[in-house]
Order: C-alpha cells, then structure tokens, then sequence
C-alpha cells in the first residue's frame, strides 16, 4: 500500500478520529502486526499537538500463555502498578486509539471460564475509575491488517497479497481514498440529519420483524436520543469514536425488551466466532440463548455480570450500506456492526441522553442506561428486515422497509 495513503489514513486518525489537542497525551493500543502504521499514528498525533504518545503492544499468542500458566487469583488482580496507569488516566484524561488487527480465531483453545473469572475480578477494581472517565475522553478505534485475519477473508491469496487486499477494504470503509477530511465531514452531516429526523418522532418502542424469525420490542427512555458519527466529549471537544461508522445509535431502557432475534453475521468474541445465534428476552433481560458454534461462550457472556443479559444499544445501519456492498465479511466487529442493524449487549452509552452534561453518570442510569462490563454488538440486520417505530402519542411510523431507510 502506497505510503502517502497510509499517511492520510494516519492523519485521519489522529485529527478526525480522536481529534487530539494541543498539550494531550494519547495512548495507542495495537497488536504487533503493522509497526510502521503505528509510526505514523503516533508521529501524527504528535503534529497534531500531543505532548506524549504511548504505545501498549499485545500479542494473542502470548495472551494465551498468560492465562494458561498463571493461576486465576493472579490472573484477577490488578496489580500496583496498573491502578497507578488507571489513576493517571482519571488525573491526565489522555485520548485513546485502538487499531484493531487481531486474528477472529486467535484465542481458540483458552480457558474461557478462567479468563471469564479473572476479568470479572479486575473489573471490581477498574470500574470506578472508568466510571470517572466515561464521556470525558476522546477515544477512536480504528483497523490495520494483521495476516492471519487478512488469510481469513482471503484464504486463496498469499499472505502479503491477501493483506494488501485488506488494506484496500480497510481504507476503501473509512472513505480514505478520498478526500479523507471532507469526505468525513458529509458523512458526519448525513448522520446528524437522520438523528435529528428520529429524534423528532418522540420513540416509545422500536419493533423489528423479519422473516428469519426475528420479532422484537424494544423500549425507549423517554430523555434518550439518536446519535451517530462524531460526539462531543464533556470536555467539549469533536472526535470520531469509530472509523469507519455507518450507523446512527440510541441506548434503550432497561427492561423494556420483549421477543427474539436472531443473528445475521458471527458475533467475534475473546478470540472466537458465535455463529448462528438467538436470544430470546423477556422483561428486557436475555432468558435464552441458542448458537450453532460456541453456544456455551455466548451464554458465559449474558452472564460476565448482572447488566451483561440486558441490551445496552440499538443501532439503525442500511442495508446497502457500502460495507455491506463491499460483499466481505469482516470476522471483525468494527465493521460488520456497519455492514447491518445491531443490538448490544451490556453497558449503554450515558451520552444519548439528552443534555448528558447536566447529570451524573448515575443519575443516567437511573433513567434507564444499562450498566456493565461488557458492551459486545451484534448483528441483526437482513435484506427483509422492517422496523417501526411507535411514537408516545401512539402512531406507528415506518424506520426501515426491506433492510434499508424507509425515510
């Protein structure tokens, strides 16, 4: 891939993705798979302005002997030196990136109870301080090829042909090959009017049928509203959190969810794909689940913790989108979330609520914002999926008519 379009790749990143300020610290989470990209990440975040930039490899493989070798207590506890990174976090505020690369079967094979136990046992420690931090950041996550996901899509390709074509996917999504920041822009526009559209309605409960068998409800909070594309943090600066994005988003009230649905794409989780999956709701909280491949990994995640069995967002994506058009499948949820409508599973965003500033982050969750430690999309959206929306003086209007926007 030509340098000068990784370069604006990067500087998209670093400008309309996390949008980093003069004087910000900025922290990169990346995988070992493209160090020379993530050079040029760090080197435009600090033209942009950033007064230090820190890079936090991983590596799967070595995740996995991680959690094989060391025992669960170990595994569980945040060590000293970690809460002090969290604390410095809460004290700096820094922007976040998170180049996703890794392989969708990478962590085949772990003990999903141990590290399942062990997150939850960190997480007790790690919540307040994330809680201090929700919506005060500017965070973008953003995809590089790694090879072993690029041979997944490409399995006929060489290793360096099958990257270079996820190369081309990568950049084509995130509307790279053109003009980047413009482009950007109207798209940012686009999205806003839509939300405004939907906002306008006044949505009690979104009902969503398709012929797969999928017919659900879903309840609205009364303060919530759609958002999408770029977000201001409360330290009232624009980002873009993800790159690409097609999708305009509300978080639903809590218990307000009735029905089944049925997935349309592999939900990509700790390493491993769940294919062909239901989950059924009852007084909005996940009573049964069924999968065609890991089946016991999908019900290990309703159960990461009280808020994980309760749906956290719904996101409204055409069908045609131009992900969907692309005709891959990504085996990675960053863009196959973009691809079709989606539902997630877990924590809400405190942000859709209106005026968000002027409360608490508690006070959000009181009106009906899920609280946990997951937050895992899935995909719902199909070429017949309909949509509609009953508004709370009780008319029923048409969203989505044969999977695309009915408005």
């Amino acid at each position: 891939m030509k340098k000068t379009v990784l370069r604006s790749y990067a500087k998209l990143i670093a400008t309309m993705g996390i949008n980093v300020q003069k004087g910000q610290e900025v922290f990169i989470a990346a995988e070992l798979d493209q160090p020379e990209f993530v050079k040029m990440v760090a080197e435009e975040c600090y033209r942009a302005g950033a007064k230090r930039v820190v890079v936090d490899w991983s590596y799967q493989p070595l995740d996995k002997i991680q959690v094989r070798w060391r025992s669960q207590k170990n595994l569980g506890t945040v060590a000293d030196w970690e809460e002090a990174r969290w604390k410095h976090y809460v004290d700096e505020i820094p922007c976040r990136i998170y180049l996703v690369s890794e392989d969708p079967d990478g962590m085949k094979g772990v003990n999903q109870e141990k590290m399942a136990k062990a997150q939850q046992a960190k997480y007790k420690v790690i919540k307040p301080y994330r809680d201090q931090l929700e919506n005060k950041y500017q965070w973008c996550i953003a995809a590089v090829p790694g090879v072993a996901w690029a041979k997944k899509l490409f399995p006929n390709l060489s290793k360096a042909q099958a990257v270079e074509k996820l190369w081309e996917a990568i950049l084509d999504a995130s509307r790279v090959n053109e003009d980047p920041i413009a482009a950007w822009k109207a798209h940012n526009d686009d999205l806003a009017a839509r939300c405004a559209y939907l906002n306008s309605l006044n949505i009690e409960t979104l009902v969503y049928r398709s012929n797969n068998g999928t017919d659900l409800r879903v309840g609205m909070i009364p303060e919530a509203e759609f958002k999408g594309g770029g977000e201001y943090s409360l330290n009232n600066i624009f980002f873009n959190p993800n790159i690409p994005t097609e999708e305009v988003f509300i978080s639903p009230m809590r218990g307000k969810a009735e029905g089944i649905v049925y997935s349309t794409k592999p939900l990509s989780y700790q390493g491993q794909l769940i294919e062909n999956f239901s989950v059924r709701f009852e007084g909005g909280k996940a009573v049964e689940v069924r999968a065609e491949k890991n089946e016991e990994l999908l019900k290990k995640l309703i159960s990461m913790d009280e808020g994980a069995a309760y749906l956290g967002e719904c996101a409204l994506v055409p069908y045609d989108s131009p992900i969907q058009k692309s005709g891959l499948l990504f085996y990675e949820t960053l863009f196959d979330e973009n691809a079709a409508c989606h539902l997630a599973l877990g924590m809400g965003f405190a942000d859709t609520i209106k005026d968000f500033d002027k409360y608490t982050l508690e006070e959000c969750r009181k009106m009906g914002v899920n609280d946990s430690m997951i937050h895992e999309d899935f995909m719902i959206g199909s070429a017949d999926l309909d949509i509609d929306a009953v508004t709370r003086d009780g008319k029923t209007v048409p969203i989505f008519r044969k999977g695309n926007w009915a408005f």
